[in-house]
């Protein structure tokens, strides 16, 4: 099963509009992608989000199978409803969502050490779906410290990342163009850079435009076309 989970350095750096723009970029190349966001708290609109970036018919309960109504942490939302996670189910779900699809986009919940469970994070998420891990930092001042720490997180926990995507990037601002020079002078592979005017889109489209001639879409070639 091939795909990739897109995780971040914390909540509101630009997950889903990465997430739905890669699914877009996949879908106009011709790729059968599939998209998951497999736990939410707070809404489903990501997950409708992604529906609708990747254009599939599949159910809004496969796509989001553990849906919380409470904006916080996962674990902390499922004990105020008397609830417990189960992530082998969640794997089990993404496991029937993925033989549908030749490519799978999924979407992961806050940063990489949010706890899903009273002992389980999302590092073990994404290690039981055995997916390579994408990493969306925010360009802006603060996003060297984010960053490196939630790498490292991913390192520890011996996850494979494909690289990072500074959202937010504005070639303006000093903070932005010297954090782009540290990641570059530290061999992190940065795979795109989004300008603001994409990185808040609402549109998929944009998005996906502006990872036309990326190292993200040439990573993106090479996973849907190697078998």
């Amino acid at each position: 099963m091939k795909g990739i989970f897109i995780t971040a350095t914390g909540t509101g750096v630009g997950k889903t509009v990465v997430a739905a723009g890669i699914a877009r970029h996949l879908k106009e190349n011709g790729v059968d992608v599939g998209v998951m966001k497999p736990i939410a708290s707070g809404g489903q609109e990501d997950a409708q989000f992604l529906m609708q970036a990747a254009g599939v018919e599949d159910s809004l309960e496969a796509i989001n199978p553990v849906f919380l109504e409470h904006p916080l942490a996962p674990y902390e939302s499922a004990r105020m409803e008397k609830r417990k996670i189960d992530l082998k189910s969640v794997a089990r779900a993404y496991q029937a969502l993925a033989q549908r699809h030749a490519v799978m986009v999924v979407e992961g919940v806050g940063g990489v050490r949010v706890p899903l469970t009273k002992n389980q994070d999302v590092t073990h998420l994404i290690r039981l779906l055995k997916l390579p891990a994408l990493v969306v930092a925010s360009a802006s001042l603060g996003t060297i410290n984010h960053t490196l720490l939630t790498l490292e997180a991913l390192k520890k926990e011996k996850i494979t990342v494909v690289g990072i995507v500074l959202n937010f990037f504005d070639l303006d601002d000093l903070a932005c163009r010297s954090g782009l020079e540290f990641f570059k002078e530290k061999k992190i592979p940065v795979l795109a850079a989004l300008p603001p005017e994409a990185g808040f889109a609402d549109n998929p489209d944009l998005t996906a435009r502006a990872f036309s001639k990326t190292a993200l879409a040439r990573w993106l070639a090479k996973l849907s076309y190697t078998h």
